[in-house]
């Protein structure tokens, strides 16, 4: 729902949700880093962001992130996704949109507000840029789970708050200003913040103004208490270094946009299952890390590998008289389960999995397993399973690198 996949990868994540969770120029003159707090959506009250740092929140799969756009600030609550590149909120008018509790956005309120005309090189950093009639930059931006924005190109002056307090202002910035939305939003999002890797990425274009394209996330598990909030982190200074940290070179492709790694296999317990069944060699860059992907997507031999083993490992007895479970892999329980402990073996960095970040609730005394398959070769590292590290994203020394963290924590 909240990534571009490349064409190989189906939509399988919309499936698993549904189940699991029943339902130009920056004139900032920043040289170093700033971040954010993740702020749970479904949080009682807004939770002021802290250093600039975002705020994000877990509700229903996904995290939201509190920005500010316009002048005046309008704030926005939209998903953080390393999955894709467009970032956009929905702008009056907006016929044709799903349904949202918060104001749109009126671009005609904002001063700092401008169109990009369809001649602007800007316009040509997003594929589906087209001329309007009235020479206007429009675009149309689709996702693997067929939701789609559809809307104008336009600058903006984006703000944030630092850690100190400080209002940390963004000028110029490309985003969406959506018309068109449709797709499985739910009411909390008023669109995406597209944190991938291409030319039109919120990372991309402030990274020359904060010190480095650069950025780092400590996400919350799910089910946490809505008023801890996760936080991201930009530029210099957001780099994860110290005891315990494990980095993997980031795979370059012609498609810029995911962070591709790669996977030589999952251990479940003792017990090491190679990416490729029987064979130790693998494609490179056969995983990417996806924060708007809630489960973990593993080609289907090797995620009925892992399914196998974890059967083989617990105790308790599967869930097999629930349709609404559909076919994942759930157990009865009033707690989460004490193990099996998962390790997923990245090039160069194994990053151990406890329950928390596999098994996932979907409602009262019932835990899944929060990963499902795909027909394609490669696969998805989800965001359940990110929670809990820090987890840093160096574009410019192309690694990431992971150190467990208990996020409910991390300043």
């Amino acid at each position: 729902m909240t990534m571009v996949y490349p064409p190989s990868f189906p939509p399988c994540f919309v499936t698993i949700i549904c189940l699991m969770l029943l339902p130009s120029h920056l004139s900032a003159n920043i040289d170093r880093g700033f971040s954010v707090n993740l702020i749970r959506k479904n949080s009682p009250h807004v939770l002021p962001l802290d250093t600039p740092q975002a705020s994000i929140n877990a509700y229903l799969g996904h995290y939201l992130m509190e920005l500010s756009i316009g002048t005046p600030p309008f704030p926005i609550y939209a998903i953080a996704d390393t999955g894709s590149d467009l970032t956009w909120t929905q702008c009056v008018p907006c016929n044709n949109c799903y349904k949202q509790r918060n104001p749109l956005f009126n671009p005609h309120k904002s001063s700092s507000y401008t169109n990009i005309s369809c001649q602007s090189d800007l316009c040509h950093k997003i594929d589906t840029g087209v001329c309007s009639p009235q020479n206007l930059c429009n675009y149309t931006y689709a996702y693997a789970s067929a939701a789609i924005t559809q809307g104008v190109l336009a600058q903006e002056t984006i703000t944030l708050t630092s850690t100190t307090g400080k209002p940390v202002s963004l000028k110029g910035i490309v985003f969406g200003c959506g018309h068109n939305d449709t797709g499985g939003f739910n009411d909390h999002e008023m669109g995406i913040i597209g944190l991938g890797g291409g030319s039109v990425s919120f990372i991309s274009q402030i990274g020359s103004s904060l010190g480095g394209k650069r950025f780092s996330q400590c996400l919350v598990p799910f089910h946490t208490d809505p008023s801890v909030s996760s936080k991201m982190s930009f530029g210099k200074g957001s780099e994860v270094l110290g005891e315990g940290v494990v980095s993997t070179p980031l795979v370059a492709k012609q498609d810029k946009t995911p962070y591709f790694v790669t996977l030589l296999g999952i251990s479940v317990g003792n017990n090491y299952l190679h990416f490729n069944g029987s064979s130790n060699i693998v494609a490179k860059g056969n995983m990417f890390l996806d924060s708007g992907t809630p489960p973990t997507i593993l080609p289907t031999q090797l995620y009925d590998q892992v399914v196998a083993q974890v059967k083989s490992q617990v105790a308790l007895k599967p869930v097999t008289d629930d349709p609404s479970l559909g076919p994942q892999l759930c157990y009865r329980t009033k707690t989460n389960l004490d193990g099996p402990l998962l390790t997923a073996h990245f090039e160069g960095a194994n990053v151990t999995l406890k329950p928390i970040q596999t098994f996932i609730s979907p409602k009262d005394g019932v835990f899944c397993l929060g990963f499902t398959n795909t027909s394609s070769d490669g696969g998805v590292y989800g965001n359940f399973a990110q929670s809990n590290y820090l987890i840093g994203f160096d574009l410019e020394r192309q690694v990431v690198s992971f150190q467990p963290t208990d996020c409910t924590k991390h300043k």
